[in-house]
């Protein structure tokens, strides 16, 4: 049966319908903007004012350019290695500490639970970090950017509280049978968790592929630097000249503006063509805890 709206609703609907497209537009443009500038022609972007929704001329030399620099494939190919190295150990250091902290069994989960949590308003700063990870041995190696954010308090808390909703018969019923605790992890929690553990991989996987700061403070051999280090050098510090060699005069300063423009879409395609196969499990995910019964 349909329901007549009221001219109230109506107004109302089409207003909020109206600000969402604003909204919509406000978020989506920048990368419009980015992506038609990067398949423009160079000197017509440069002579180009006010907005920009679809390229002017077409050309895709300034990708050409961008992959010329050999550090654009070592930070991407480091980028990579970082991102799924460094998530797959999140997921599996997250997971098995949120099972731990969820069980009631376990007498000590709240006392360590706060101790998790006073490192969320608490730190001890960038000159104490910086000197344990020089004493560790990992400074200008693979391992500073896998290490030192191993878990995310947040994420496992997160995860702790999907957990704690996981019915305890279950548990239970499964030790009866003779199951350890790996095994009720791996083969009760784990597939019950998918949702959360999707969220976890999207959010675990965006930190490592937009990190740059550890890279920029503890690594010094180039050829371990992320993607998005070289990007920063580029955009930042107007470091596109490993890209415009073969450019002369003004028109390599036209040129060095779209590479800029080529090298955001190079590193953000990537993460944004994940996001859609994962979208379904987020709005579940990030609710978790929202509701209590």
């Amino acid at each position: 049966m349909k329901i007549k709206k009221s001219l109230f609703d109506r107004v109302f609907s089409g207003v909020n319908g109206l600000l969402l497209l604003i909204i919509m537009f406000i978020c989506v443009y920048p990368m419009i903007h980015i992506l038609a500038a990067s398949l423009s022609e160079a000197s017509a972007i440069a002579s180009h004012r006010g907005l920009l929704f679809w390229p002017k001329g077409f050309s895709l030399d300034s990708y050409g350019l961008v992959f010329e620099n050999p550090y654009i494939l070592s930070g991407y190919g480091n980028t990579i290695l970082y991102v799924v190295a460094g998530t797959l150990l999140n997921l599996v250091l997250t997971t098995m500490a949120a099972y731990a902290l969820s069980r009631h069994q376990n007498r000590v989960r709240q006392a360590v639970m706060l101790g998790i949590t006073f490192t969320m308003y608490f730190s001890g700063g960038l000159i104490p970090t910086y000197m344990l990870i020089n004493n560790l041995g990992i400074a200008n190696t693979r391992w500073v950017m896998l290490l030192p954010g191993a878990v995310s308090a947040y994420n496992l808390i997160i995860m702790r509280t999907y957990f704690a909703g996981v019915p305890a018969a279950l548990e239970e019923s499964a030790k009866i049978d003779g199951a350890n605790d790996f095994t009720v992890l791996a083969r009760i929690f784990v597939p019950l968790a998918k949702p959360v553990i999707a969220v976890m991989t999207l959010f675990y996987g965006v930190g490592h592929w937009n990190a740059w700061f550890n890279a920029s403070l503890y690594i010094q051999n180039r050829d371990l630097l992320p993607l998005q280090v070289i990007l920063r050098e580029i955009l930042i510090q107007n470091s596109t000249q490993n890209m415009t060699t073969s450019v002369e005069g003004f028109d390599k300063m036209m040129v060095a503006e779209t590479v800029k423009y080529a090298t955001i879409i190079v590193a953000t395609l990537p993460i944004l063509a994940l996001y859609p196969f994962l979208q379904k499990y987020f709005v579940k995910g990030v609710m978790v805890g929202s509701i209590k019964g």
